[in-house]
């Protein structure tokens, strides 16, 4: 098994952040969506480390929100080898393929300890009604993750495996900033370099080498399971790296209700 990179214990950063948490950051959502947000998450469900909340083509027809923890979704290849195709943060919400096909296209696990809240698909079509601007924003969260999956399928076929690590650094503390854990030129990711390595196309030495290459150029450190990033400026030009999260146009959002 591959050594836990940044990962301590069975917690990742700790964080409490709701979806509502998540798009008071673009927009100041009245009282009324507040509370239709709430109802979202008034069933927390609480999974350990390891646990599978979901499996690849399982029948489903719940779409949840994280509120604590880190979790990933995979997808297994002819090969039986995973490709992760995301990771999960506080105020994630995920499973909106169930708004449209009848099974899981992927399997969600917790990589952390976390706490996420299903809810049914029709209380989707109750915001579309009610609260079109909540359902604007559900479709903004939804084209920023389709834009970040874009850049990574994009990175697997054509950057180094030295990119490649560089960018999942800097997207992971990126994801981390939105969930709203405090993270700043030093930050946990609570992966293991399988785990990298699967998310990016590497195998788990090739991660570590990679790394260590990093570290040996003075961009990078990684001590007491965290990463600090010397030369965070560098490392955004070698990496090419584009934050999705800022330079967002918003201004065509209807008004609250």
């Amino acid at each position: 098994m591959a050594k836990a990179f940044v990962r301590s214990g069975d917690e990742v950063s700790v964080s409490n952040c709701g979806l509502a948490d998540r798009l008071n950051k673009w927009v100041s959502l009245t009282p009324a969506e507040r509370e239709a947000l709430a109802r979202l998450e008034d069933r927390p469900k609480t999974i350990r480390r390891g646990a599978v909340l979901m499996e690849e083509q399982a029948r489903s027809d719940e779409l949840f929100v994280v509120q604590q923890g880190m979790l990933m979704c995979y997808v297994l290849l002819d090969d039986g080898s995973r490709q992760v195709v995301r990771f999960l943060f506080p105020g994630d919400l995920f499973a909106l393929s169930a708004l449209v096909y009848g099974r899981s296209p992927d399997t969600v696990v917790a990589v952390s300890n976390a706490v996420v809240c299903p809810f049914d698909r029709g209380q989707i079509a109750g915001l579309a009604t009610r609260h079109p601007r909540l359902f604007s924003l559900i479709l903004v969260l939804n084209q920023i993750e389709r834009v970040i999956t874009t850049d990574r399928l994009a990175g697997l076929g054509r950057t180094s495996a030295r990119v490649r690590v560089a960018t999942l650094l800097l997207s992971l503390r990126g994801q981390m900033r939105q969930a709203g854990i405090e993270v700043a030129a030093s930050f946990a990711p609570g992966l293991t370099q399988e785990e990298m390595g699967d998310a990016i196309g590497l195998t788990a030495v090739h991660v570590n080498r990679m790394l260590r290459q990093l570290e040996d150029d003075g961009l990078i450190k990684r001590e007491g399971g965290r990463v600090h990033l010397l030369d965070e400026a560098r490392l955004v030009r070698e990496a090419g790296y584009i934050d999705r999260f800022e330079g967002l146009d918003l201004s065509w959002l209807p008004p609250g209700h």
